[in-house]
């Protein structure tokens, strides 16, 4: 799925991404700063060459606990260096002050009330080199960031979602539509395969809506119809465009694409036609995303996120950009705005 570039007439950098796992650094933003008193041990981790899974173990067997005791808030990549929060419920939380293991090293340790649950973060900072590059590199991310600062940046599922040449998101449909695929049989059985792949094959309609909308130049306006999300993910049918266009150019609103499902809140008018035809263009029924059950009961997702504050620095042959996201947004898209080339990083989105 091509997503249109937001920034298509400005030239981009170029360049390698990660050519090595110190070029690409993922920095938790916590929903919440641990209190410092609780029943539940804080730990900020800095982690390389791990899954979030394979650092959980790890502190898991020191604390003397099961893995599925260690709270995370989200999963980050293997091939980075990461730093994230986990949470140990253990009265002594001494034996982890200073602790380090084979890629992994405890940061801080801090005390909470509550244990780490997914979803409990703000989003991710994102720092990431791209090397060969030309001269002109720093002030080309310049002007691409300032304009995806102003309009927002594409909220598109990165191609990493949909597997290799698309294999996962069309494994979603066959499981819906009972057609064959070669991955099918161990889907039936692996129901985590099952929902990434329901949910790969969701996300694709999402970015044909978010394509469709960027190029009709209509994905940060109000049509009627719309459903316009808050940035608490509070969620309303818009009734009065011009009145909601305002909110939206205040950034206090945005577009919400769908998710498809029975569940999903249904947009109306000129915005549910525009939806309609997605599926038409992609010969799905709507109906058919009942068959998933409660693994496609439908969402929606903003076509927008905002920028957070951005870096720019020049240093060791390579241009160093770093911004902030909100959770689940993907920081290839920003890169491919930045650099002009697709761009494929496998675990950015933080969720």
């Amino acid at each position: 799925m091509a997503i249109p570039l937001l920034t298509a007439l400005l030239p981009g950098t170029g360049g390698i991404l990660r050519a090595q796992p110190e070029d690409f650094l993922v920095e938790e933003v916590p929903a919440y700063e641990p209190s410092g008193a609780g029943e539940h041990v804080y730990l900020w981790v800095e982690k390389r060459g791990l899954t979030t899974a394979d650092a959980a173990r790890l502190l898991a067997r020191h604390a003397g606990l099961r893995e599925r005791d260690v709270g995370i808030a989200g999963l980050k990549d293997k091939r980075a260096v990461t730093r994230q929060y986990f949470s140990l419920a253990l009265r002594d939380a001494s034996r982890f002050e200073g602790f380090e293991a084979p890629g992994l090293r405890v940061l801080r340790v801090d005390r909470h009330a509550n244990k780490l649950k997914t979803g409990h973060l703000r989003g991710n900072r994102f720092t990431l080199a791209v090397r060969g590059i030309g001269d002109d590199a720093l002030d080309r991310s310049r002007g691409i960031l300032e304009a995806l600062s102003r309009e927002g940046v594409p909220n598109a599922y990165g191609p990493q979602r949909f597997g290799r040449d698309g294999a996962t998101a069309s494994l979603g449909r066959a499981l819906l539509e009972g057609t064959s695929h070669p991955d099918k049989p161990r889907a039936e059985r692996d129901r985590s395969l099952r929902r990434l792949a329901l949910s790969a094959f969701q996300s694709h309609l999402f970015n044909a809506l978010l394509a469709r909308r960027l190029s009709n130049q209509s994905w940060s306006k109000a049509l009627d119809g719309d459903v316009l999300q808050k940035p608490t993910g509070a969620s309303f049918v818009c009734e009065a465009p011009a009145v909601d266009q305002v909110r939206l150019d205040a950034f206090e609103l945005s577009v919400a694409g769908p998710m498809f499902g029975p569940k999903m809140l249904a947009a109306r008018g000129a915005a549910r036609e525009q939806e309609l035809a997605v599926l038409a263009e992609a010969k799905v029924e709507e109906a058919l995303f009942a068959k998933g059950g409660e693994l496609t009961q439908g969402a929606r997702r903003s076509l927008r996120v905002p920028l957070g504050p951005y870096t720019l620095e020049s240093r060791d042959e390579a241009l160093w950009v770093s911004f902030a996201l909100p959770r689940g947004s993907y920081a290839s898209v920003v890169m491919r705005e930045v650099m002009k080339s697709e761009v494929a990083l496998e675990g950015d989105a933080g969720e």
